[in-house]
Protein backbone atom coordinates (compact mmCIF):
# COMPACT_ATOMS: atom_id res chain seq x y z
CA UNK A 1 0.00 0.00 0.00
CA UNK A 2 1.32 3.45 -0.86
CA UNK A 3 2.41 5.68 2.02
CA UNK A 4 -0.36 8.21 1.39
CA UNK A 5 -2.96 5.43 1.47
CA UNK A 6 -1.56 4.16 4.76
CA UNK A 7 -1.72 7.68 6.16
CA UNK A 8 -5.34 7.99 5.06
CA UNK A 9 -6.29 4.64 6.58
CA UNK A 10 -4.59 5.56 9.85
CA UNK A 11 -6.33 8.95 9.84
CA UNK A 12 -9.75 7.39 9.25
CA UNK A 13 -9.21 4.94 12.12
CA UNK A 14 -8.23 7.79 14.46
CA UNK A 15 -11.22 9.85 13.32
CA UNK A 16 -13.56 6.93 13.93
CA UNK A 17 -12.23 6.40 17.46
CA UNK A 18 -12.41 10.13 18.13
CA UNK A 19 -16.06 10.29 17.08
CA UNK A 20 -17.03 7.14 18.97
CA UNK A 21 -15.38 8.52 22.11
CA UNK A 22 -17.58 11.62 21.74
CA UNK A 23 -20.74 9.49 21.55
CA UNK A 24 -21.21 9.31 17.77
CA UNK A 25 -22.51 6.05 16.37
CA UNK A 26 -20.69 5.08 13.19
CA UNK A 27 -23.17 3.91 10.55
CA UNK A 28 -20.84 3.40 7.60
CA UNK A 29 -17.16 3.48 6.77
CA UNK A 30 -15.91 4.26 3.24
CA UNK A 31 -19.43 4.33 1.80
CA UNK A 32 -19.38 4.67 -1.99
CA UNK A 33 -21.95 6.08 -4.36
CA UNK A 34 -21.03 6.60 -8.02
CA UNK A 35 -17.64 8.35 -7.89
CA UNK A 36 -17.99 9.65 -4.37
CA UNK A 37 -16.67 7.97 -1.26
CA UNK A 38 -17.76 9.18 2.15
CA UNK A 39 -15.07 8.36 4.70
CA UNK A 40 -17.43 8.05 7.67
CA UNK A 41 -21.17 8.36 8.13
CA UNK A 42 -22.21 8.83 11.73
CA UNK A 43 -25.34 9.43 13.75
CA UNK A 44 -25.34 11.94 16.59
CA UNK A 45 -27.92 14.20 18.19
CA UNK A 46 -30.66 12.95 15.84
CA UNK A 47 -28.57 13.88 12.77
CA UNK A 48 -26.74 11.95 10.13
CA UNK A 49 -23.27 13.38 9.76
CA UNK A 50 -21.16 12.86 6.65
CA UNK A 51 -17.50 13.10 7.59
CA UNK A 52 -14.55 13.76 5.32
CA UNK A 53 -11.22 12.86 6.93
CA UNK A 54 -8.08 14.64 5.77
CA UNK A 55 -4.72 13.57 7.16
CA UNK A 56 -1.36 15.21 6.44
CA UNK A 57 2.20 15.00 7.73
CA UNK A 58 2.75 18.73 7.27
CA UNK A 59 0.82 21.95 6.84
CA UNK A 60 3.46 23.31 4.47
CA UNK A 61 0.96 23.36 1.61
CA UNK A 62 -2.02 24.33 3.75
CA UNK A 63 -4.30 22.94 6.42
CA UNK A 64 -5.84 19.53 5.69
CA UNK A 65 -9.37 20.92 5.47
CA UNK A 66 -8.30 23.27 2.67
CA UNK A 67 -8.06 20.20 0.43
CA UNK A 68 -11.83 19.61 0.51
CA UNK A 69 -12.56 21.64 -2.59
CA UNK A 70 -15.76 22.44 -4.43
CA UNK A 71 -15.72 19.27 -6.55
CA UNK A 72 -15.26 17.06 -3.47
CA UNK A 73 -18.06 18.91 -1.69
CA UNK A 74 -20.41 18.40 -4.66
CA UNK A 75 -19.60 14.68 -4.76
CA UNK A 76 -20.18 14.34 -1.02
CA UNK A 77 -23.52 16.13 -1.30
CA UNK A 78 -24.61 13.84 -4.14
CA UNK A 79 -23.63 10.78 -2.12
CA UNK A 80 -25.41 12.16 0.95
CA UNK A 81 -28.63 12.68 -1.03
CA UNK A 82 -28.51 9.06 -2.15
CA UNK A 83 -27.70 7.81 1.33
CA UNK A 84 -30.60 9.62 3.02
CA UNK A 85 -32.92 8.41 0.26
CA UNK A 86 -31.64 4.83 0.72
CA UNK A 87 -32.11 5.05 4.51
CA UNK A 88 -35.44 6.87 4.15
CA UNK A 89 -34.13 9.46 6.60
CA UNK A 90 -36.12 12.68 7.02
CA UNK A 91 -34.08 14.42 9.71
CA UNK A 92 -31.23 16.88 9.65
CA UNK A 93 -27.86 16.17 8.13
CA UNK A 94 -24.47 17.80 8.50
CA UNK A 95 -21.12 17.76 6.71
CA UNK A 96 -18.05 17.70 8.95
CA UNK A 97 -14.33 17.55 8.31
CA UNK A 98 -11.86 15.89 10.61
CA UNK A 99 -8.38 17.29 9.98
CA UNK A 100 -5.44 15.32 11.32
CA UNK A 101 -1.82 16.44 11.23
CA UNK A 102 0.85 13.92 12.17
CA UNK A 103 4.22 15.04 13.49
CA UNK A 104 7.63 13.41 13.07
CA UNK A 105 7.56 12.01 16.60
CA UNK A 106 4.50 9.90 15.83
CA UNK A 107 2.02 12.19 17.56
CA UNK A 108 -0.87 13.98 15.95
CA UNK A 109 -3.46 16.71 16.38
CA UNK A 110 -7.12 16.34 15.48
CA UNK A 111 -9.46 19.19 14.61
CA UNK A 112 -13.15 18.48 14.19
CA UNK A 113 -14.83 21.07 12.00
CA UNK A 114 -18.57 20.73 12.40
CA UNK A 115 -20.87 22.08 9.69
CA UNK A 116 -17.82 22.58 7.47
CA UNK A 117 -19.90 23.23 4.35
CA UNK A 118 -23.40 22.94 2.96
Amino acid sequence: MAAHNELGTKGEALARTYLEDKGYRILEKNWVYARAEVDLIAYYDKRIIFVEVKARTSVGYGQPEEFVGDAKQRNLKRAAEQYIFWRNFNGEIRFDIIAIVFNKQGGYTIRHIEDAFW
